[in-house]
């Protein structure tokens, strides 16, 4: 294929036409489509008394192979003596399973299993291993979508983070509900003229109102993070889809403060731009903080009023006040652990886990 003297293919769009939050975006990561599970291959490989030929009560994790969260907590479960079994979005094609309408059981593979508590996270259609714009992959993805959603909600087993947000709550929702609970927020407007839009009326940031991945293809993730508004950007230009822009707040420094049940495990994060996190993730210092009661109430408070157990808010500390930008429900912990050499995260959530799972198992025996 032919290129022009700038290196860009003949006919395709500049930088400046491209939509702005795919401009200057380098990420890139490929997700492999690998099973990593332990429980999962140790069954597989005979290793593991298969029971009584009884439903055995499991947690059922909806999610994708490179989850590595739910890699680790599939050990610790392990170690307690609880069945962990999942079903992965990149793996989910040909998968051998049955789920009975009227029982609160399904059968994986060979195993008859009885799921008391159900958590999907990072099970994105977008992984599905189809071929795109074809009609048969636009028919896997779209049964995926519809029995994947129903896993995630039936009434008749536990959930974690059991919402109709599960998946994606999105970020107007959480602004408007998080000043509603007192919490200073940006000023926020959303648009196709970005640069139109200025509120506050100086330095501005730009978001993506969706996800902050793209997976055009399965197992390819783009980046989509937050920018600064250019000034000298036109205020012409429009944009394809609409974004967020938020005006731009002065901080001291940012908190990802995890919610774990009734727990907050909070860390202070130190960076130099919004997008560093991804972009130059080694420049970025962690470091577990403490903090006060009053602004743990109130994330509990929402967290409680958006039904998710396990999550993470993303603040701002400016002064003495806190500034909330976000709440990731599908939110990764391992990374914050190493950066700041702890894993606290990592055993509150197993904790949390296998203390649910016993609760629902000792309520099922009561009746």
């Amino acid at each position: 294929m032919s290129r022009s003297a700038d290196g860009r293919v003949p006919g395709a769009p500049s930088e400046a036409a491209r939509p702005l939050l795919l401009q200057g975006q380098e990420y890139l990561f490929r997700s492999p489509p690998k099973c990593l599970d332990f429980q999962e291959q140790v069954h597989r490989l005979g290793m593991v008394d298969e029971g009584d030929g009884n439903p055995q009560p499991c947690v059922l994790v909806l999610a994708r192979a490179a989850d590595m969260e739910m890699n680790e907590l599939s050990i610790a479960l392990a170690e307690r003596g609880i069945r962990m079994a999942r079903i992965d979005a990149d793996r989910c094609v040909d998968l051998p399973l049955s789920v009975y309408t009227d029982q609160p059981l399904i059968e994986l593979d060979r195993w008859l299993l009885r799921p008391l508590l159900v958590w999907r996270r990072h099970f994105e259609l977008s992984a599905v291993p189809v071929e795109p714009g074809t009609l048969a992959g636009a028919y896997a993805v779209d049964q995926w979508a519809s029995v994947a959603n129903w896993l995630s909600s039936r009434s008749d087993w536990a959930h974690v983070n059991p919402s109709r947000f599960s998946t994606h709550l999105d970020r107007l929702t959480q602004l408007s509900d998080a000043s509603a609970f007192g919490l200073r927020v940006p000023r926020t407007a959303v648009t196709t003229r970005p640069g139109r839009t200025r509120p506050g009326g100086a330095r501005c940031i730009v978001k993506t109102a969706g996800r902050h991945l793209l997976e055009p293809r399965p197992g390819v993730q783009h980046g989509l993070f937050p920018r600064p508004l250019e000034t000298s950007r036109a205020s012409d230009a429009p944009e394809p889809a609409p974004v967020i822009v938020q005006e731009y707040v002065p901080s001291d420094t940012e908190l990802r403060v995890f919610v774990v049940g009734e727990r907050c495990l909070a860390y202070q994060v130190d960076k130099l731009d919004p997008a560093q996190l991804w972009v130059d993730p080694d420049a970025v210092r962690v470091t577990p903080t403490s903090i006060s009661s009053s602004l743990s109430d109130r994330l509990l408070a929402l967290a409680r009023h958006w039904r998710v157990q396990v999550a993470a808010f993303d603040l701002l500390v400016t002064g003495t006040d806190h500034v909330f930008l976000e709440i990731n429900v599908n939110c990764d912990w391992r990374w914050f652990e190493h950066r700041a050499g702890d894993n606290s995260v990592s055993t509150a959530v197993h904790d949390w886990v296998a203390l649910r799972f016993k609760e629902l198992l000792g309520a099922g025996r009561a009746r």
